[in-house]
């Protein structure tokens, strides 16, 4: 493996300060697109969505469970899914042990939930075995995901409500998605990365394809 070279301290705080300064202008950019999604035009839903939770069949306007804002993830706990109904996507798994405590968004008003095509009886039974009864998860039963772009991939859409009406504010996908999984985010900060061939790493360094590592949380070979 062809490392990078090993230098005193006063060489590394060098080095160090110049990735500071990205690292600092990546933050201001953020801050910049974040402002400007706060400006997008907003779209008004007016068709009548239905889910069905644990509790039976609710709207659109109930996912917001009483607050203003809606986040809406589109997982593939679905029929047909590799190893349905055992499982779901693992990458949709992936990003479902990222969730985190949902108390910090519903303090700003905000409320956050999972929807999918699997039936609730095996979406409880995998929340249960993965850990994730913390995420309020329905199931789809219209056009919901085809009418906002995750029909075919997963996304987030945001959403709010104005009186009675609601609507569309933002939509986030691909690897626009990769924010929301801190694993990915820390193993940017190490030496060795992510580990997969499409990064761009010195020399030797380990390296297998995207995908190929991922794995349901109780099921990885820990050394």
């Amino acid at each position: 493996m062809q490392t990078p070279p090993i230098v005193a301290r006063t060489e590394w705080d060098a080095a160090r300060k110049a990735i500071l300064a990205k690292e600092k202008a990546l933050t201001r950019a953020r801050d910049a697109l974040a402002a400007e999604r706060r400006r997008m035009p907003w779209m008004e839903v007016t068709k009548p969505y239905r889910f069905v939770g644990p509790d039976g069949e609710v709207s659109l306007a109930d996912l917001f469970d009483g607050r203003r804002q809606l986040i809406v993830y589109r997982a593939f706990m679905d029929p047909g899914v590799k190893r349905w109904p055992a499982q779901g996507c693992v990458g949709c798994s992936l990003m479902a042990d990222h969730v985190p405590n949902l108390a910090h968004l519903h303090a700003r008003g905000t409320s956050f939930v999972y929807v999918s095509r699997g039936p609730q009886t095996d979406l409880a039974r995998i929340k249960a075995r993965m850990g994730w009864d913390h995420i309020p998860w329905y199931t789809l039963t219209d056009d919901f995901d085809a009418d906002f772009d995750v029909a075919e991939w997963h996304g987030h859409n945001a959403f709010i409500r104005v009186g009675d009406r609601i609507c569309r504010t933002c939509f986030v996908n691909e690897r626009g998605d990769e924010q929301f999984v801190t694993t990915w985010s820390w193993l940017d900060m190490t030496a060795l990365g992510r580990q997969e061939t499409w990064e761009d790493s010195p020399d030797g360094y380990p390296q297998n394809s995207p995908y190929s590592w991922w794995n349901y949380n109780d099921e990885y070979q820990v050394k």
